[in-house]
């Protein structure tokens, strides 16, 4: 297929400001994904592309945590297998499923997680004690891992989330450990949508690069604010770009209820 200088460029701006939104408060590819479709890319490349450009940007937020002190290596390295495994399964079933399908389910999941974001309560600061243990919290994110693989936008989030509820992490550290387990499952997905083929090399590193960048200044921001005020504002975005998908005529959930009211 053949882009243009200029949806490339936007496509690059977008990964920027995704970026520095999923190294805050996790949700980055409710930005990407929708971007990647409503600029003709077919499902299974878009989410493809996505992981290439996302595993750039959750590891170089995933190192900056790390080097700051806040990633715990041997705490997270069973759950961080169990979600690579996930992923991985999640990828292979996604590149089987009909694209048709497909292309009307995207937008439903995306409005799913955008409610989600705009409904889960705000998550402490403070470190507890953890309700789960390594085994429960392995399977946990194993499922999580096969979401990611099989679609992938809010990931960060449910992530974030187990751990601040059931794994008793303080905010900024469950968003670092995050970023271990998401570059995992990131990595994981890559690897199989490469096998499969799927992946659009030059836009996805062009996107890599502006992800990369975001992702350095959103973690150092997320260490010193947290992740506060970015949820609204993912939220109105992720919706608006989700209606632009929507209004394309050849998109599955437009022609059916066009066919359900007589349009």
């Amino acid at each position: 297929m053949q882009l243009t200088f200029e949806t490339f460029a936007i496509l690059a701006c977008v990964a920027f400001l995704a970026g520095g939104i999923d190294a805050m408060a996790g949700g980055g590819g409710l930005l990407t994904v929708p971007a990647l479709m409503a600029a003709g890319v077919p499902p299974v490349p878009a989410l493809a592309t996505n992981k290439l450009q996302g595993a750039f940007g959750t590891g170089g937020a995933f190192w900056a945590f790390y080097r700051a002190g806040h990633v715990d290596l041997r705490r997270f390295a069973l759950p961080a297998a169990g979600a690579f495994l996930g992923a991985a399964a999640g990828t292979v079933t996604v590149q089987i499923v009909d694209p048709w399908f497909l292309a009307g389910l995207v937008p439903v999941l995306l409005v799913s997680i955008a409610l989600y974001f705009l409904l889960a309560p705000p998550l402490g600061q403070a470190d507890r004690a953890s309700r789960l243990g390594p085994a429960a919290l392995t399977a946990a994110a194993a499922v999580i891992g096969f979401y990611d693989g099989f679609f992938g936008p809010g990931t960060g989030s449910f992530f974030t989330t187990l751990f601040v509820v059931m794994g008793g992490l303080g905010l900024v550290r469950a968003i670092a450990n995050t970023k271990f387990l998401n570059f995992a499952t990131n990595v994981a997905s890559l690897l199989a949508m490469i096998a499969g083929g799927q992946v659009i090399w030059a836009l996805g590193l062009t996107m890599a690069c502006a992800n990369v960048l975001g992702n350095q200044i959103g973690a150092r921001l997320a260490m010193r604010y947290g992740g506060r005020g970015v949820r609204p504002l993912l939220v109105v975005m992720s919706i608006a770009l989700t209606a632009k998908l929507v209004s394309d005529p050849e998109n599955p959930l437009r022609q059916l209820a066009a066919r359900t009211l007589g349009w």
